[in-house]
């Protein structure tokens, strides 16, 4: 049997099991799930952990498993188990993209996968960690997409396990809280507030990861340097409308895109996910909370100009109306 029918097998074995885990993936049962885990005695928690491994790489919702695993084995043993078998999952889809399925992965990702294969060549491990901080991309299809870049299987493998591990402990910790209500926990209050501490840890990593990648403003001076030097850049002017044109006019080179509008109409810009993106306003605040979305949402070169079009008129630079 050569290689081309092994990885054709293999690629239809994977999309069967996907379009399976699709049809029947509303009627996964916790009551079933935990049935076989104790059916299965000392084996148990291997055998959760083989279901969720095949889950993950089936594209069967991680979240569900991941509350399933702390309801069934608890807060510490749940975590664990959740978190290895979903890098396990991570790993074994990451080998069949890079190896098995290239095309088909390819055209499944589309566009967005030109930015994966940027970011992985820019900053290495450090962007598949911050994608799995900060989730850009759907988990189970994530892992599919970081085998056709140049990452190293170990880095993966390291990255995903460490930088998941947040998100595990949170959604452990509630699916074992959903097991201790239903139980009638007389500590169940104290319980819950450490859930919400948990979850509320979990939503303001991608806040504090945009912090620790902003880069330093840039100066008007440099601003004009880079733009009469002809840098391949985007200067994005977040302000109204009617300031693009009015008063304070514009830099010939600015793209308008109001503040209130950038996440709606993100994709316009998509081309420059890992290109410099400039961001100028009036002043500085709106273009902090500019810079913020872009972060978020995986621009990995993102500046703000000091004191904005004020700055610039101040240089008496030449602006158009």
């Amino acid at each position: 049997m050569n290689k081309t029918v092994i990885r054709l097998f293999i690629f239809l074995l994977i999309v069967t099991g996907m379009a399976l885990a699709i049809t029947y993936r509303q009627s996964i049962d916790i009551a079933v799930l935990e049935s076989w885990v104790n059916n299965a005695g000392m084996a148990g928690p291997l055998v959760f952990m083989l279901l969720y491994i095949v889950g993950t790489v089936f594209f069967f919702p991680g979240s569900v498993l991941t509350l399933a695993g702390g309801a069934l084995f608890g807060p510490l043993l749940g975590t664990f188990i959740n978190l290895t078998a979903a890098t396990i999952g991570a790993i074994i889809s990451f080998i069949a993209a890079r190896y098995l399925a290239h095309d088909w992965v390819e055209k499944k990702t589309g566009g967005r996968l030109k930015s994966l294969k940027q970011g992985v060549e820019d900053e290495g491990w450090k962007f598949v960690a911050f994608v799995r901080l900060v989730p850009l991309f759907p988990f189970n299809l994530l892992n599919y997409a970081l085998g056709l870049t140049k990452i190293k299987l170990s880095h993966y493998s390291i990255a995903t396990y460490i930088c998941m591990l947040p998100g595990a402990i949170a959604y452990s910790y509630i699916g074992y809280l959903g097991r201790e209500a239903l139980a009638g926990d007389e500590a169940l209050i104290q319980k819950i507030m450490i859930g919400i501490a948990l979850l509320a840890m979990v939503a303001f990593l991608p806040s504090l990861i945009a912090r620790l990648r902003a880069k330093p403003m840039l100066s008007v001076e440099q601003l004009k340097q880079k733009l009469d030097a002809k840098e391949k850049l985007l200067l994005l002017d977040v302000r109204p409308a009617e300031d693009f044109i009015g008063e304070q006019g514009h830099i010939e080179q600015a793209k308008l895109m109001p503040l209130e509008q950038l996440a709606k109409n993100i994709d316009e810009i998509d081309a420059y996910r890992q290109l410099p993106v400039l961001i100028i306003c009036r002043t500085d605040r709106r273009s902090a909370k500019a810079a913020k979305i872009l972060v978020k949402k995986g621009f990995t070169n993102v500046q703000v100009v000091q004191q904005g079009m004020t700055d610039w008129n101040a240089k008496a630079f030449p602006v158009s109306r």
